[in-house]
């Protein structure tokens, strides 16, 4: 799969609620900062994705994705259930061979 598919395989299984799915797309030392908090371990942040976040029955539309040589960046907006937009964001994402490293997430 390339980086670009990995991408948005990644929005499509947080949508779905497929948590082995996006396991398996995430490097085990995967980390993700955004600006209201930090995630270090694949586990820690399938975990919270799907026993903690506050709103599980999100989407998150891809608007544009930027393939460069040493990553992507995605730029989307997440929708609450009922179509409302909660943010828009820019996930600038880092690859370990055929798994997702870091996402850095910046928002509006």
């Amino acid at each position: 799969m390339d980086r670009t598919a990995m991408a948005r395989a990644y929005y499509e299984a947080l949508d779905d609620g497929e948590y082995d799915r996006l396991t398996d797309l995430l490097a085990p030392d995967f980390s993700q900062s955004r600006p209201d908090r930090r995630f270090d371990g694949r586990d820690r942040f399938v975990g919270f994705m799907r026993d903690e976040r506050p709103e599980n029955d999100t989407a998150h539309p891809v608007d544009a994705v930027f393939e460069r040589s040493d990553g992507v960046a995605v730029e989307g907006r997440l929708l609450a259930s009922d179509g409302d937009l909660i943010a828009a964001f820019v996930d600038v994402f880092a690859f370990d061979g055929d798994q997702i490293a870091e996402i850095r997430t910046y928002t509006q």
